[in-house]
């Protein structure tokens, strides 16, 4: 049995557990690094993509790790962990979830290693987190502080992001794009943070992702109301909240109409009544008229449709119930709830709305928003040709935007390319010399384990990774932090002459966070089931 082999190897005096937390911890491991092993071919610009088949049989084509995880079939709990840890990777950083489900698996392989050898799994958690805190200090000072008026850096870093998706070809197009969508909503002289909900993300089958475009103002994805105005300059623009149809009775309640001359009352009310609720809407001197969705009754029916088009209003129905607040952000209006509230004060103005062709669909787009206090947001409307494009196309914007939020948190550049993780692995083998007793074991087998990153980018390339990582710690080791593996040429260079960067936040979070699960998961030696 290479269990017992490996007990009977174990040094006189080392730790040996009981079997059963042995187990569960070697169970525990095991399952956590095929989570990594599975998402481990996908990383880097020349990784493999993965086609998920969900149980309704739609099916994703992408290589972005978060979404793997996220839509991955995961049953062990420990397993669970790596999946939540790229969760947690894409809420801080957004980049970087495939990089740390490896980094985590390759930890966890060096910890298997170290508890072989006696050590106890207390000592290496511990160890570890302070390998952890060392590394942080080590990637902060190898960092390059950038301003975020210099464009060049943050394209390149937006870029690099890209390159490593199925929509890599279109780098060049989709990465200013990302940069100038952040630069719109935030003031770079203080922002701190990015609120990425200020850009809409807005998908239209048709086209091509060259077809993409940064809109600033307002997309509608509806089309306009039929019969009325596609295009109103000088525009009044109202968001309503109630509906313009005739009142409906309670569930329980019946109307029962014994004669034609009654049902012709009933109809000449109704008339009357929505006739006197588009007559205060046209003397407010509103001609573009939102109107949110309902869900009890039609928010708009065909006779109002029709009131409306003969008073030149154009007409935006089913706007859905969260959008409101952003809707309300970029056009400076308030939402109406009822129609003693409709006044001027409550609206919107813009230069144009008007109703454009994309596609096989038809949207609304608003310019020249002049409202007085509106917030900054922008749109993009991506295109592509079938929906498995788009889909990957706005998880690879997505990417970009959250890489340029990360120079917004903490303004500092990196290589990429694997030199961090090489110079890391370097620097704390280093460090390791100066301990002494389990914590310098620790710290080699810590350091060791982050070369699986430069490995696995030589791997995923084709080239041998043995030769490539071997030059790679050699030029490091001769004082050249910044060099990385060029997978375009097939070779190690100096990869900021590639423009090749990512965002430090990327890289620490990285580590922190694989580090800290790597540590809950050495902690637990046993799974209990609970009663409910």
């Amino acid at each position: 049995m290479p269990a017992e082999a490996a007990q009977s190897q174990k040094p006189r005096g080392g730790y040996k557990d009981k079997e059963k937390p042995t187990q569960i911890r070697h169970s525990n491991i095991t399952a956590a690094k095929a989570v990594a092993d599975a998402v481990r071919t996908s990383l880097g610009p020349k990784g493999m993509d993965k086609m998920i088949q969900s149980g309704t049989g739609d099916v994703t084509i992408t290589n972005d790790g978060a979404t793997i995880l996220k839509q991955m079939q995961v049953l062990h709990p420990a397993a669970r962990m790596l999946v939540e840890l790229s969760k947690a990777q894409d809420v801080e950083a957004g980049d970087g979830t495939t990089t740390v489900v490896v980094i985590a698996g390759s930890l966890l392989d060096a910890a298997s290693k170290l508890l072989a050898k006696g050590i106890h799994p207390t000592q290496i958690s511990e160890a570890f987190q302070k390998a952890a805190v060392k590394g942080v200090e080590i990637l902060s000072g190898m960092a390059m502080p950038v301003e975020l008026s210099d464009r060049e850096s943050l394209l390149k870093s937006a870029a690099t992001s890209l390159n490593s998706k199925v929509v890599s070809q279109y780098s060049n197009l989709l990465s200013p794009l990302a940069v100038d969508a952040v630069m719109k909503v935030i003031d770079p002289q203080l922002a701190d943070n990015v609120d990425l909900t200020d850009i809409k993300i807005i998908k239209k089958l048709g086209g091509t992702i060259e077809d993409t475009q940064l809109i600033e103002g307002m997309v509608f994805t509806q089309k306009a109301g039929s019969g009325g105005p596609t295009k109103v300059e000088n525009a009044q623009i109202a968001l309503i909240q109630f509906c313009v149809s005739p009142p409906k009775t309670d569930m329980e309640n019946q109307v029962i109409l014994a004669d034609y001359s009654q049902m012709d009352r009933v109809l000449r009310e109704e008339r009357a009544y929505i006739l006197d609720i588009v007559k205060t809407i046209k003397k407010s001197g509103c001609n573009v008229l939102l109107i949110q969705k309902s869900i009890l009754r039609d928010a708009v029916n065909d006779l109002a449709l029709h009131f409306l088009a003969k008073m030149k209003i154009m007409v935006v129905k089913d706007i859905e119930r969260e959008d409101v607040e952003f809707v309300c952000k970029s056009l400076g209006c308030k939402p109406i709830a009822s129609l003693d509230h409709f006044s001027s004060q409550r609206m919107a103005t813009a230069d144009t709305v008007e109703e454009i062709s994309a596609g096989a669909g038809k949207l609304v787009k608003v310019t020249g928003i002049t409202t007085a206090g509106t917030g900054k947001t922008v749109c993009v409307l991506i295109r592509g040709s079938n929906k498995l494009v788009l889909e990957e196309a706005d998880r690879s914007i997505h990417d970009a935007l959250c890489v340029i939020r990360c120079l917004v948190k903490k303004r500092a550049l990196i290589a990429g390319g694997g030199a961090p993780e090489i110079e890391l692995s370097l620097r704390l083998a280093e460090y390791a010399q100066t301990l002494t007793g389990t914590e310098a074991y620790c710290f080699r087998a810590y350091a060791e384990a982050l070369e699986v990153i430069p490995i696995t980018l030589a791997e995923n390339a084709g080239l041998n990774p043995i030769a490539t990582v071997t030059e790679l710690r050699n030029k490091h080791a001769q004082g050249e932090p910044n060099t990385g593996i060029n997978v375009r040429r097939g070779a190690v260079t100096n990869i900021l002459e590639e423009s090749v960067v990512q965002p430090l936040l990327v890289s620490t979070s990285a580590l922190q966070l694989a580090t800290e699960t790597v540590r809950s998961i050495l902690k637990i030696d046993d799974i209990v089931i609970s009663l409910r």
